[in-house]
């Protein structure tokens, strides 16, 4: 692949949902997006070189969502082969022991420490039969190991079974419909340098795609300034919130829905509705730009007397 083409318009943030071929590493692929642009980026979701699907890869500042996107649950369609002749009702009945809390130990080849681990698969479907063959569709906790699954099966079974094929077909809110090629993306780059960036822009999603489902807080204009410089958000700059408990991950928007952050709230939204002072949530990745609301907040004066004396 040629090196990249930068966008005129400076494409800072966002996410992009690449469809992710076979052969090539998730790394290679982020990395030829990343030189397509022009702009640093960072993916969230590992897919071993033979898998292919939902990639999802973030744009610049996007890059402090990867905690919450690598946390999200994962879709899968899996092909597993038995090693000998299975009744689709024996399969369909022993699939079903696995819906649900699994354990699980990484494979040796894997980058993580191999220590067991509970995952939870949520759904696991049969959606086709041919011979040996069996078509599956798993819903499951990110960092599940669909190739161990496919072993654990094939051990229940009794008779062995491995993972012929592997495609992720969704990422957190993010679905396989999302999903662009690297040559789709080259060819809107292209048209954007020439002065059509629709393309582009339409392949771009916003920061807060990723954030659906997570409570928010609207702030006052007042106070948005200062958490873009870091302050802790207090209850007077709240004008409403959904309902979170305490150590939560909070989305925090401008009255007008823009995203300033993420912030971990201090107290539950019980105890804030409660308050008429008292600090409410601590910022913990800022995406807006200081400066981008006026200034609403002042600098304490420092005093003139000595610290301890009265």
């Amino acid at each position: 692949m040629n090196p990249g083409t930068r966008n005129p318009r400076m494409v800072n943030s966002g996410i992009l949902i690449i469809d992710k071929p076979r052969g090539p590493s998730s790394h290679q692929v982020t990395a030829w997006a990343g030189e397509i642009l022009g702009v640093p980026v960072g993916h969230a979701g590992t897919l071993d070189p033979r898998v292919s699907g939902v990639l999802v890869v973030m744009i610049g500042s996007s890059v402090r969502l990867a905690q919450i996107l690598l946390a999200q649950d994962k879709e899968y369609v899996c092909s597993l082969r038995t090693h000998a002749d299975v009744p689709a009702e024996r399969m369909l009945s022993v699939m079903g022991e696995f819906a649900g809390r699994i354990y699980q130990r990484p494979p040796r080849k894997s980058a993580v420490a191999r220590n067991l681990r509970i995952r939870t698969v949520q759904d696991i479907e049969l959606l086709d039969v041919s011979g040996r063959s069996f078509l599956l569709k798993i819903r499951c906790d990110a960092g599940t190991y669909i190739r161990s699954l496919c072993h654990h099966i094939g051990l229940a079974l009794g008779c062995g079974a491995h993972m012929e094929e592997l495609r992720r077909t969704v990422s957190g809110c993010f679905h396989e419909r999302d999903a662009i090629t690297l040559q789709q993306l080259k060819d809107a780059a292209v048209r954007a340098l020439h002065g059509d960036p629709a393309g582009l822009d339409s392949m771009i999603r916003s920061p807060m795609d990723a954030l659906e489902g997570l409570p928010r807080i609207v702030v006052r204009d007042s106070a948005v300034d200062a958490i873009c410089h870091g302050a802790v958000l207090a209850r007077a700059g709240i004008i409403e919130a959904d309902r979170f408990g305490r150590g939560a991950t909070v989305v925090l928007v401008t009255g007008k829905g823009e995203l300033i952050g993420l912030g971990r709230s201090m107290v539950s939204s019980r105890d804030a509705d409660a308050m008429t002072h008292g600090l409410v949530a601590a910022p913990a990745a800022v995406f807006m730009q200081a400066g981008t609301y006026p200034r609403g907040w002042k600098k304490a004066k420092r005093s003139s007397r000595p610290v301890g004396k009265r």
